[in-house]
C-alpha cells in the first residue's frame, strides 16, 4: 500500500479546495464534483472507495439513495447552502438503520459526513463525537479525517477552551519539578518548550495531537521515563529531517525540523512521576490554539509565579493599550498611504517596501506584547497590499510575496525567561498570520525550519548599548512600556544608573526609574528620523521631575513631542498596577509634521485626538518650557511657607483625652495648649492639641515636674539623632525646629489632599491655632488670595505642575505657589466680585456645621450650595483672566502656560540643540 500523504500536503491541499468550494459560485455544483476533489485532498481518487447514490430500503419498502459511501467506513449526505444540517445526519442515521435492517450490518460505517458547500460535520459513531466547523476552515481540521488517507484514528474529542484550570495544571507541574530540585534556567526553558509543543500540535505546527499521542503512547505510566523521553522529542524537532536516524519512531520522523535555537541547548533529563505525567497528559486536552501569541507571556509568568495563577493577563498590556502607542507612532500613517495607495501598484508595491525596511526596537520587551501585537498589524497591512497586488494575477510562490518576518522585531529584556519566551511569542504570531495567508490565497504557507529569529537581547538597557542590539542608522521606531518605579523605591543600582544615563544631572534623585528609558532613547535617535513612544506613569508630565527630564531632553537632545496620551487608567489587572495612571509620550530628535494630543473625558474613558501646534511637556498645548522651583512668587502674592516642625518624637502632641489627663496630672500645663492641626487634622476637624512651651518662664517650666520629663524626653530623643543641626537642637529642647506662628489671621493649605476632590479644601485660621510642616501658611491672606487659590482654574495648575504622594496631590511653596501665574490688573471690581463669592463659598461651610471639609468636597457628598458657591466663584475668577469662558480644564491650563510664559519670557534662556 502506497505511503499516505503527510499532513502537510494534505493541509495544503485543503488550503486550496476549500478556497474553490467556499464561496456562493459553487454553491449548486453537483455533489459528486464536490466529494471527487474532497477526496483528492488527501490523495485518494473517490471511485476506488467509495461510490454515489447507493441504493437502499427503507420501512416502507421504496428505495433511498445515500449520496456518497463507503463500506464500513464512510456515508456523507450533501445539501444546499443554507439547509439545515442537523436533517442531513438523521437522513443519514435512518440509511444506517435500514443497512442493518436489510442485513448489511457489516457495512456500516463508523463515520458520518454532512456538508451544505459552507459547512461541514464529521460525526465518530463509535466515540459518539462531533465535530462542526466551516468549510474555509477544513485545513485546520483534516486530522479528524485521518481514516481517508489511511492513518490511525483517534477519538474525536473536542478540547476545552484554554482556561485558569489549565494554567493551574502547568503551574502545579512546575512546583512538582522545582520541589524536586529542578529549578531556575532549566526547569523555564523545559516549560517554555513544553508549551510550544502545546501549541504547536493545535495549530498544525505539529500533526493534530502528535505531543499528546507520544506522551501517551512512549512514556510509561509512571512517568519515569518521562525525562529522557521529552528529551528525545526536543532532540528531534531540533535535527534536520536529512540527519535524522533512519529507525525513529514513525512519531518522531514526522515531527518538522523546527530549529531557531529553541530546542538546541541540552537540558538534564528532569524527573517526572506518575502525578506529574498526568498532570502534563492533562494539558494537552486543552485547546491551545485559542491563545493569542499577545498573552503568551502573561500565560507563562501565570504558570511560573504561583501568586498570580488566578489573575491571567495581569501581567500583560492590554492590546487596546498598545494599539494606543503605534497607532500615532506609525500604524495610523501606514494605513492613510494604503488608502491613497488605492489600487495603484506602485505606490502599494512602495509601500510594501517601506514595511520591509522597517526595524523595531522595544528596549524593555518583557514578554514581547509591544512587538508581537505590532508585528501581527504589519503582517495585516501587508496582507491587504498583497491581497491587492495580486488581484486578477495567478498565485505561483506565495513565500516569494511576502516579505516581512520576525527578524525585524528587536528587544531588550533583563530576565532570561521572558526573553525565550518573547521569541516563541513571536513565532506563534508569525505562523498564525501564515496561517491566514494560507486561508485567503488557497496555498499552504509555513516557515519552517525557524530560519528568520526575532533578535531579544537578554541584558540590562541601562547600562547596553543600543546600537550593538540595533544599530540607529536602521532602527526606525523604538517602542514600549520601560519599567514603574518611583524615585524614592528605587534599590541602589538603578539609582545609579539613573545617575549615569541622565549625566549627572543636577536633582537626578527625583527622577523615576522609566526616564533613564528616555535618557538612552534621546541619545540613540541623535540626528535620525526615529521616533519613540514610551508609556509612563503620569509623574514624568508633572511635579518637580518635568524641569529635570524634560528640562534636559530639550536642552541637550533637542527632542519634540509628536503626540502624547494624557493621564488614563492602566488596563493591566497585575499585583500593585490596579491603580496606575499611566501617560504615552512619542517624541523625536526632530519635529512632527503634525502633533496630536490625546485627551480623556475620564480616566477611564476613550481618548479624543486633537492637532496641536506644539505639545509641551504637560502633556498640553503649549511651549516647551519647563516649570522649576521657585524660591519667590512670581506674581504680586504673599509669600507661604510651612508650618511648625517639632522633632519631638510626640512628646509635645496630644490627643484630647491624652491632654486632658495630662492637665489632671499638671493642672499649670492648661494654659500652654494649643491647638493643632495638619493636612488630615484640617481637612477632617479632628485637631489635636500641641504642648507650646517655648514661651515658657523657666520658673514656670520647674513648677511642672510632668511637663519636665516630656522636655527631657525630647532631649535625649535629638541628642540621639544622626544628623547634626537635630542633635544642636537638644540644647533647646522647648524650641522647635520650624517656627512658624503668625500673629494674626492666617490661610492654612494642606499639603497633602485626595486627587478626587474637585477643590484643595483651605481656611483660614486665628493666632491660637499652630498648624504642622504639613500645611502651607499664608499670613495677611485677604478673601481674594482664598477666593483665587480655591478656583478651578488654580486647581488646573495643580494638578499639572503638583507633585504626588501616591495619587494624591502634594501642595509645594516652591514649585506650585510661587509659579502660579495670578491674572494681571485685575480690577477692583473684578477683585471684590472674588471676595464675594469667596465669602459666599465660606458661608456655605458653615451651613453645616457638622461636616468635616473631607465630608463637603467628596465629590460624592458635597452638598449643592457649597457646589453652587464653587460654580459662582469660578465665574469671578475666569473673569480675572479673560471674558470668555474656559470650556476644559486643557484650555485652563494652555492659557495658563502662555500666561505663565510670558511673565517669566525674560529669564529663560536659550534652548539648546533645536
Amino acid at each position: 500500500m502506497a505511503k499516505p500523504l503527510s499532513w502537510n500536503e494534505i493541509r495544503s491541499r485543503a488550503v486550496a479546495f476549500s478556497k474553490e468550494w467556499g464561496g456562493e459560485t459553487r454553491e449548486h455544483a453537483e455533489a459528486k464534483t464536490f466529494w471527487d476533489a474532497f477526496f483528492k485532498v488527501f490523495g485518494l481518487t473517490r471511485r476506488h472507495v467509495a461510490s454515489f447514490e447507493e441504493p437502499v430500503k427503507n420501512l416502507g419498502g421504496n428505495y433511498g439513495f445515500i449520496d456518497l459511501f463507503w463500506k464500513g467506513q464512510l456515508l456523507a449526505e450533501h445539501k444546499s447552502r443554507g439547509k439545515d444540517l442537523g436533517k442531513a445526519h438523521a437522513q443519514a442515521m435512518d440509511y444506517i438503520q435500514s443497512l442493518q435492517r436489510e442485513g448489511r450490518g457489516d457495512e456500516a460505517p463508523r463515520y458520518v459526513i454532512v456538508s451544505d458547500f459552507a459547512r461541514m460535520a464529521i460525526h465518530d459513531l463509535e466515540e459518539g463525537a462531533t465535530v462542526t466547523f466551516p468549510l474555509a476552515e477544513l485545513h485546520a481540521n483534516v486530522n479528524h479525517f485521518g481514516f481517508i488517507p489511511g492513518y490511525k484514528q483517534h477519538k474525536l474529542e473536542p478540547e476545552d477552551p484554554i482556561n485558569i484550570k489549565a494554567v493551574q495544571i502547568m503551574g502545579d507541574l512546575h512546583d512538582a519539578l522545582e520541589a524536586g530540585g529542578y529549578s531556575g534556567h532549566e526547569l523555564e526553558r523545559l516549560l517554555v518548550r513544553v508549551l510550544f509543543c502545546l501549541f504547536s500540535e493545535d495549530t498544525g505546527i505539529f500533526e493534530r495531537n502528535a505531543f499528546q499521542l507520544f506522551l501517551e503512547n512512549h512514556t510509561h505510566p509512571d512517568g519515569t521515563d518521562l525525562g529522557p523521553q521529552l528529551a528525545q522529542f526536543f532532540q528531534v524537532l531540533n535535527t534536520p529531517e536529512g540527519a535524522r536516524q533512519t529507525n525513529l519512531r514513525e512519531e518522531l520522523a514526522d515531527l518538522p525540523y523546527v530549529n531557531g535555537e529553541l530546542f538546541a541547548e541540552r537540558l538534564s533529563f528532569a524527573a517526572f512521576n506518575r502525578d506529574m505525567r498526568n498532570r502534563l497528559l492533562a494539558a494537552t486536552h486543552f485547546d491551545w490554539s485559542r491563545i493569542s501569541p499577545a498573552i503568551f507571556g502573561a500565560l507563562f509568568q501565570a504558570i511560573i509565579e504561583p501568586a498570580e495563577r488566578r489573575q491571567i493577563g495581569a501581567h500583560y498590556t492590554s492590546e487596546r493599550d498598545i494599539l494606543k502607542v503605534i497607532g500615532p507612532l506609525f500604524l495610523d500613517a501606514l494605513q492613510a498611504d494604503l488608502k491613497k495607495a488605492g489600487r495603484d501598484k506602485n505606490k502599494l508595491r512602495k509601500l510594501h517596501q517601506r514595511l520591509e525596511r522597517m526595524r523595531l526596537l522595544d528596549p524593555a520587551c518583557g514578554c514581547g506584547n509591544f512587538l508581537v501585537v505590532s508585528y501581527r498589524e504589519l503582517r495585516l497591512l501587508e496582507l491587504e497590499i498583497v491581497r491587492r497586488l495580486l488581484k486578477g494575477q495567478q498565485l505561483t510562490d506565495i513565500g516569494a510575496i511576502i516579505k516581512l518576518d520576525v527578524s525585524q522585531m528587536y528587544g531588550i529584556e533583563i530576565e532570561e525567561w521572558p526573553t525565550r519566551i518573547a521569541e516563541v511569542a513571536m513565532w506563534l504570531m508569525d505562523h498564525q498570520m501564515n496561517q491566514m495567508i494560507s486561508r485567503e490565497f488557497g496555498e499552504y504557507f509555513v516557515r519552517l525550519p525557524l530560519i528568520s529569529s526575532p533578535h531579544i537581547y537578554n541584558g540590562n538597557a541601562l547600562t547596553t548599548d543600543w546600537n550593538d542590539i540595533l544599530p540607529a542608522s536602521e532602527c526606525t521606531h523604538v517602542l514600549g512600556n520601560p519599567p514603574f518605579s518611583g524615585a524614592k523605591y528605587q534599590i541602589k543600582r538603578q539609582r545609579t544608573e539613573i545617575d549615569e544615563v541622565s549625566g549627572h544631572i543636577k536633582n537626578s534623585g527625583l527622577l523615576d526609574y522609566v526616564t533613564g528609558w528616555y535618557f538612552k532613547a534621546s541619545e540613540y535617535i541623535q540626528g535620525r528620523d526615529i521616533t519613540v513612544a514610551f508609556v509612563s506613569t503620569n509623574s514624568i508630565s508633572q511635579g518637580e521631575q518635568v524641569g529635570v527630564l524634560w528640562g534636559e531632553l530639550f536642552r541637550k537632545y533637542g527632542v519634540s513631542i509628536h503626540f502624547a496620551h494624557r493621564t488614563f487608567a492602566w488596563e493591566s489587572e497585575a499585583r500593585g498596577m490596579a491603580h496606575v495612571h499611566v501617560v504615552i509620550v512619542g517624541f523625536g530628535a526632530k519635529p512632527a509634521k503634525q502633533r496630536l494630543l490625546f485627551d480623556y473625558e475620564t480616566i477611564r474613558g476613550e481618548p479624543t485626538g486633537v492637532a496641536v501646534a506644539n505639545i509641551s511637556p504637560y502633556l498640553v498645548e503649549g511651549p516647551d518650557v519647563t516649570v522649576t522651583n521657585r524660591s519667590g512668587p512670581l506674581c504680586a502674592a504673599p509669600e507661604i511657607g510651612i508650618g511648625n516642625k517639632p522633632i519631638d518624637d510626640g512628646n509635645y502632641l496630644f490627643t484630647d483625652e491624652e491632654k486632658e489627663q495630662f492637665v489632671q496630672q499638671e493642672p499649670a500645663s492648661e494654659p500652654f495648649f494649643k491647638r493643632w492641626y495638619g493636612s488630615r487634622e484640617f481637612i477632617n476637624r479632628s485637631p489635636r492639641w500641641c504642648l507650646w512651651l517655648g514661651d515658657c518662664q523657666p520658673n514656670e517650666l520647674r513648677a511642672m515636674p510632668f511637663a519636665l520629663k516630656r522636655i527631657d524626653a525630647v532631649r535625649k530623643f535629638r541628642l540621639a539623632s544622626k544628623s547634626a543641626p537635630t542633635r544642636k537642637l537638644a540644647d533647646q529642647p522647648t524650641r522647635f525646629h520650624v517656627h512658624n506662628m503668625p500673629t494674626g489671621d492666617y490661610l492654612l493649605i494642606p499639603e497633602v489632599s485626595s486627587e478626587r476632590r474637585r477643590f484643595i479644601p483651605m481656611g483660614f485660621m486665628g493666632p491660637d491655632v499652630l498648624c504642622s510642616n504639613l500645611v502651607k501658611l499664608m499670613p495677611h491672606a485677604t478673601l481674594y488670595h482664598f477666593g483665587m487659590l480655591s478656583s478651578t482654574m488654580h486647581m488646573a495648575w495643580v494638578r499639572s505642575i503638583a507633585g504626588r504622594l501616591k495619587s494624591d496631590y502634594r501642595y509645594s511653596a516652591k514649585l506650585v505657589y510661587n509659579n502660579y501665574p495670578w491674572p494681571q490688573k485685575v480690577s477692583d471690581k473684578k477683585r471684590q466680585a472674588v471676595e464675594d463669592a469667596a465669602q459666599a463659598v465660606l458661608d456655605a461651610r458653615e451651613a453645616h456645621p457638622d461636616a468635616t471639609l473631607a465630608d463637603l468636597y467628596d465629590p460624592l457628598s458635597m452638598p449643592p450650595d457649597l457646589t453652587k458657591a464653587h460654580t459662582q466663584l469660578d465665574r469671578t475668577v475666569d473673569r480675572c483672566y479673560r471674558s470668555q469662558p474656559f470650556p476644559n480644564e486643557r484650555n485652563r491650563i494652555e492659557y495658563l502656560f502662555m500666561l505663565y510664559q510670558q511673565l517669566t519670557a525674560p529669564l529663560i534662556p536659550a534652548k539648546k540643540g533645536r
